[in-house]
């Protein structure tokens, strides 16, 4: 935020009259960290102002949802805030930009974040001629977006993929059940495919590896994706899952009167093969 751009004067607003940032990346959740911004609150209010714009007879927020999420739970009717002369464009790199620094962002709120910025830096630059080429000496937002961040403009168009996932499969990726490299290979499939693919992961208890995400990438490229093609490939031994599964033996004695090595082997893959089909039935009612 430059000085031509800020006013200084810090005033008191009503809560009421600010509106969220349209498109704003960031999630606002009642974790312990927003429960100790609350209490920092109820005990010195707002020391940072919240940055705002004038909009539609109200103001955007720029900066501080959260600050204000927190001063709403701690009784605050009223925030400090400074009033920006901002359009539309410079207040999104702005709210990128005062927000990509914390700690712990979930891989969505990069992706989306990514996103917002790299959009309004191209509508600020304007669009390339039609067959122009954009590398050398012309204009590259990506580039323009890695500036002063930690990560490289191809790591930047990654994370901006990972906007094509499916909501369900892109909270997978924020849990960490799918790693972010598989993440963006998967991101290539259509959200039909995609739906294919969170339901058999729920089949399957598993998520894919990158050489199976890179796998159906290929199949999908070829309109080759079919629910057969995405259960095969999912069914496929990883190199993490070639490990020997060990069960002590007075685990298995409440189940098995008989504990001999073969005895127990043939229970529990009889066992195992009746869980399969009590899968496959529920699966096909759904």
């Amino acid at each position: 935020m430059t000085e031509k751009q800020e006013t200084k004067t810090i005033k008191d607003l009503s809560i009421g009259k600010l509106k969220p940032f349209t498109g704003h990346p960031y999630r606002v959740v009642d974790d312990d960290e927003m429960d100790r911004l609350v209490e920092s609150i109820k005990e010195h209010g707002v020391m940072t102002p919240i940055y705002v714009r004038p909009i539609d007879g109200g103001y955007e927020v720029i900066s501080g949802h959260r600050r204000i999420h927190a001063a709403k739970r701690a009784g605050f009717d009223t925030v400090p805030v400074i009033e920006m002369d901002m359009t539309r464009d410079e207040a999104a790199i702005a709210l990128v930009d005062s927000n990509l620094h914390r700690e712990r962002l979930l891989p969505s709120e990069k992706a989306f974040a990514y996103k917002l910025k790299l959009e309004a830096l191209s509508r600020r630059a304007g669009r390339p001629p039609k067959n122009s080429c954009q590398v050398g000496a012309n204009y590259r937002a990506d580039e323009a977006a890695a500036e002063n961040m930690d990560e490289s403009a191809r790591q930047i168009q990654r994370y901006i993929r990972l906007t094509n996932l499916i909501p369900p499969l892109l909270k997978l990726v924020d849990e960490g059940s799918i790693a972010f490299t598989p993440a963006v290979e998967l991101s290539y499939l259509t959200p039909e495919e995609q739906e294919l693919l969170f339901s058999e992961i729920g089949f399957a208890q598993a998520t894919p590896s990158l050489s199976q995400a890179c796998h159906m990438k290929r199949l999908s490229a070829e309109g080759k994706l079919t629910e057969d093609a995405i259960m095969e490939i999912m069914a496929e031994e990883k190199p993490n899952q070639r490990e020997r599964v060990s069960i002590p033996v007075s685990d298995l004695s409440k189940y098995l009167p008989d504990t001999s090595p073969d005895r127990a082997k043939a229970f529990i893959l009889k066992a195992c093969e009746f869980y399969r089909n009590h899968l496959e039935r529920q699966r096909e009612e759904r």
